[in-house]
């Protein structure tokens, strides 16, 4: 009897928390968690070759941008929101729904813990400041755990070298608001930012994003894509996924400009006047 009284709560709350043993709480809606399954059931029928990036990033076309969607809880959880994405939450999500169909995990604590392994440093939730919060973070860490690697090469077509230096967020505490709240995790921030600075990246500049696929072969469609930047203590601006439409490469992405997710030519979008601290990209591969 308890048991139904259970699955009876669960299936009217409009908000929920799941908290299982090896998962930190988990703040999602029903219809979020249905959506996962759905989708995870239809990647697992899609032929061995498929992206599931690709395939993924395309459920979500048309999805609402909103920003600060993990910032929704006074103690950091595990937020899943599939119905409103920013750049890095709508890459992070794509990237999650694959491995759990790699893993064959097609089930949303599958996800949960896919999302989780993501997110946080070595996979584990333990506060705001063990979430990867720069790309160069995200990246080095999850190529560690074996999610992801970073495909550049030296030679043609990586062709630039960035030097790390980021500290945006030390510097400028006031503009997070669990910085702002809680100021003695700035120097915790500080530390894990000095531990990727000096490390040298190579990418593909900006004047090179107008060839096409025979050149540019080392990018592939679902290759996350990272927008390298100029601007001042950050080392990348914008997060997408790479799609080759009609021999151009484009860039899937949840668009602050746009207001949703939408798809750019990506040599367009970056050569753009208004965008003139975009000065190439990173390539990373989904293993």
């Amino acid at each position: 009897m308890k048991k139904i009284i259970y699955l009876i709560i669960l299936a009217v709350l409009p908000t929920m928390v799941l908290a299982k043993s090896e998962l930190p709480p988990v703040k999602y809606t029903k219809a979020d968690s249905a959506l996962v399954v759905k989708l995870l059931k239809e990647a697992a029928k899609l032929p061995k070759n498929a992206s599931r990036m690709e395939f993924s990033g395309n459920k979500f076309m048309n999805i609402p941008y909103v920003a600060y969607t993990l910032e929704v809880t006074p103690t950091e959880q595990l937020i899943v929101n599939l119905h409103e994405l920013d750049c890095t939450t709508f890459v992070e999500t794509c990237t999650a729904l694959t491995i759990a169909d790699k893993r064959k995990e097609h089930t949303f604590e599958g996800f949960c813990k896919a999302l989780c392994d993501l997110r946080f440093k070595d996979g584990k939730c333990d506060g705001y400041v063990s979430r990867l919060h720069y790309f160069t973070q995200w990246t080095n860490n999850n190529e560690k755990m074996g999610f992801i690697k970073d495909v550049s090469h030296k030679g043609f077509p990586f062709t630039a070298k960035q030097v790390v230096d980021i500290h945006y967020m030390s510097k400028f505490p006031e503009k997070y608001k669990h910085l702002k709240d809680n100021p003695e995790r700035v120097p915790t921030i500080k530390i894990l930012e000095d531990e990727v600075n000096g490390q040298t990246l190579l990418y593909i500049p900006n004047k090179l994003l107008n060839k096409d696929q025979n050149v540019l072969k080392d990018v592939k469609t679902g290759d996350i894509i990272g927008l390298v930047t100029t601007k001042d203590g950050l080392d990348a601006s914008h997060l997408g996924i790479a799609i080759w439409k009609n021999g151009k490469l484009h860039l899937l992405n949840a668009s602050s400009i746009a207001k949703k997710v939408t798809l750019n030519n990506l040599y367009k979008y970056m050569t753009d006047p208004k965008r003139k601290t975009n000065i190439g990209i990173r390539v990373i591969r989904v293993l």
